[in-house]
């Protein structure tokens, strides 16, 4: 008896898996962005939330974290936060800067991370495995005095000014702007799959960050991916003088 039991129970549990991860794939709150820029010059910024589920209601939680992934209350504030999304609707719901962000450095960039918590209804139907899903974004705060104009953003982008210099097996990418800068690939060339070694980075203003990935996969000519401030994916392309790297820049048309 115990082994039918056993049997049937295993059964259940398997049958569950399928349905697990159909729910982690599938979000039901959808954010209008995959990152934010808060510039030094603005008060609040605006996002969109989206219930792409077009039977159920929603609530939406946003909070914000700071660099280290940890919950703050400021300097910035999220209004509401937490709201009904009802079916197929959309809404919004506001980052807004407080006093204490006269407080942040104001010649690099600080890095924050926005939440948005999406909580489903509760279920009639007993033995329902439901799953509050979370989506999680960088958020840049910008402020005014090293800010770029489009004009300037579009004839050298600041991902530009990256280096890479060969030290030991491995490259290691200076980055001597004061905004951060996400690497996302490495390459050989422009048309090779990504180094196997390399894992995604985020390199800090006025640091620097080794790329992981071995000089001989890389070669004398890197090429590396970043994301832009739109969720743009653009190449950098390097020449290699002995140890040190530079960018070749684009010709502009």
């Amino acid at each position: 008896m115990k082994k039918t039991n056993n049997f049937k129970r295993m059964i259940a549990v398997t049958a569950l898996i399928p349905v697990v991860f159909s729910t982690q794939v599938w979000a039901a709150v959808a954010l209008d962005r995959t990152r934010i820029i808060f510039d030094g010059g603005q008060k609040n910024v605006s996002l969109t939330i989206t219930n792409k589920n077009p039977q159920l209601p929603y609530l939406a939680q946003g909070w914000i974290e700071n660099d280290q992934s940890q919950k703050v209350t400021s300097p910035f504030v999220i209004l509401p936060p937490v709201q009904r999304l009802e079916p197929g609707k959309a809404s919004q719901l506001r980052i807004e800067a407080l006093p204490a962000i006269s407080q942040l450095p104001k010649d690099r960039e600080s890095l924050f991370y926005f939440n948005l918590r999406e909580i489903p209804p509760k279920s009639d139907k007993p033995n329902v495995l439901q799953l509050a899903l979370q989506s999680k974004i960088k958020l840049f705060y910008r402020p005014t005095e090293i800010q770029l104009s489009d004009t300037e953003m579009m004839n050298q982008p600041w991902q530009e000014k990256l280096t890479l210099t060969k030290k030991g097996n491995e490259y290691v990418a200076k980055n001597p702007t004061p905004f951060y800068v996400t690497i996302i690939g490495a390459s050989a060339t422009a048309n090779a799959p990504v180094t196997k070694q390399f894992n995604a980075v985020m390199i800090a203003p006025l640091s620097e960050h080794s790329l992981g990935a071995n000089t001989a996969q890389l070669g004398n000519a890197p090429v590396l991916t970043y994301i832009n401030d739109y969720g743009g994916r653009l190449k950098l392309h390097f020449k290699c003088q002995s140890n040190q790297c530079s960018v070749v820049p684009e010709k502009k048309s």
